[in-house]
């Protein structure tokens, strides 16, 4: 890559360093019209295969041949329970907030009791055992019941739709939980989340403290929690106009928002000028397994008239929808409707790109020698 100067003008500062190349990003990248690829490799064509198959790609950078996803796959088996004593630690934690902070706490006690202060090795087990450590914070603070085991006859995702308790689970949960999964492992290096985890490890805090710090980070409404956001906005919709809405309907509901200066939920994206590739996944996964469901009528009804509305401000730049303008109608319509955990499965999914990240950071980058403690400049403004 050819160096570059960048003269610094007072107009870019406090604008969130969008766009300002600090480092490099191993793992994944965001094309602004063709979307997402995992190490090159496109997220339209990456969605179609098993876990374990895109979680050894994105760990060794190449695609694993069937022996060795076999191994793997029994490699993260062995390491999938969490201790009896991290469950017991997360079942008496306070019920009351949003389960992100107890997905943060139950991080920050798994690493307690059983991290291995060793970057890689705690990478592979956090991989391995975020199915379980999710599965017991979502059931506890739902008030679900105990958390199975893990199974050895059941792959990664299999193994989570396995020990959710969601009442009247139905045969479409594990294969949208699988698919949800794959579509929201990475996002290239700068995202809030990843950007957060690899500051806080550049301090040399382990892999566990750097995860919590990336999930706070995810936790905000501008950032992980927007697609939680984003299907309270659908039902709203729905709300409003009805299973039988229209094209019209719609058009004009948006344009209604608009002009009252109230959010339209789902669309812009700060590196995309495309409909978001994982976002069309979801809509025609949708249209071809869920085509009656009403939150799924709405969802794609949006999906053709927003742009149409938004295309019409130049001031934006993005007017199509982005994934989260779906995820969570095809979650509820595959039998997970219950919004306040979208972003904590976000969260199991998003480490395993993170992680992958500060191993890199940490024992690869600069020949080895890592990346130093990030320290941007601050200028002083005062009297």
């Amino acid at each position: 890559m050819d160096d570059v100067l960048f003269q610094i003008t007072k107009d870019q500062l406090e604008t969130g360093m969008r766009g300002y190349p600090v480092g490099y990003c191993t793992t994944s990248f965001v094309d602004p019209i063709k979307g997402l690829f995992y190490r090159g490799r496109p997220i339209s064509e990456l969605y179609k295969w098993e876990p374990e198959r895109v979680l050894f790609l994105l760990l060794h950078g190449k695609e694993g041949s069937s022996s060795d996803i076999a191994t793997f796959g029994g490699e993260l088996k062995k390491r999938a329970h969490c201790s009896s004593a991290v469950i017991k630690h997360i079942e008496s934690l306070p019920r009351q907030g949003h389960p992100m902070k107890l997905f943060n706490a139950a991080l920050l006690v798994l690493g307690a009791l059983e991290g291995a202060e060793d970057y890689k090795e705690d990478c592979l087990n956090l991989i391995a055992k975020l199915p379980h450590l999710v599965a017991a914070v979502i059931n506890y603070h739902a008030g679900w019941g105990d958390t199975p085991a893990p199974r050895d006859d059941l792959s990664y995702m299999e193994n989570f739709a396995h020990m959710l308790n969601v009442p009247d689970k139905n045969q479409h949960l594990a294969e949208v939980l699988r698919l949800f999964n794959i579509l929201h492992y990475d996002h290239g290096g700068g995202n809030l989340s990843c950007f957060v985890g690899k500051a806080i490890a550049s301090g040399l805090e382990d892999m566990f403290g750097a995860i919590c710090g990336a999930m706070c980070g995810l936790a905000g409404p501008r950032h992980g929690k927007a697609n939680q956001d984003c299907l309270t906005f659908v039902r709203s919709v729905l709300d409003e106009v009805g299973e039988r809405a229209t094209p019209a309907d719609i058009e004009k509901l948006v344009r209604n928002r608009l002009e009252n200066k109230e959010l339209v939920f789902g669309f812009g994206h700060a590196v995309l000028r495309a409909e978001d590739a994982r976002a069309t996944i979801f809509y025609n996964y949708a249209q071809d397994h869920f085509p009656d469901h009403p939150l799924v009528k709405i969802a794609l009804l949006l999906r053709t008239e927003g742009p149409k509305v938004l295309k019409e401000n130049p001031k934006i730049s993005d007017p199509y929808p982005n994934v989260d303008a779906v995820s969570g109608t095809v979650l509820s319509a595959g039998g997970f409707p219950y919004p306040e955990y979208y972003t904590v499965i976000f969260g199991l999914s998003r480490v395993v790109g993170i992680a992958i990240q500060i191993v890199y950071e940490r024992l690869e980058a600069r020949g080895g020698k890592g990346t130093p403690i990030v320290r941007p400049r601050y200028l002083y403004k005062g009297p």
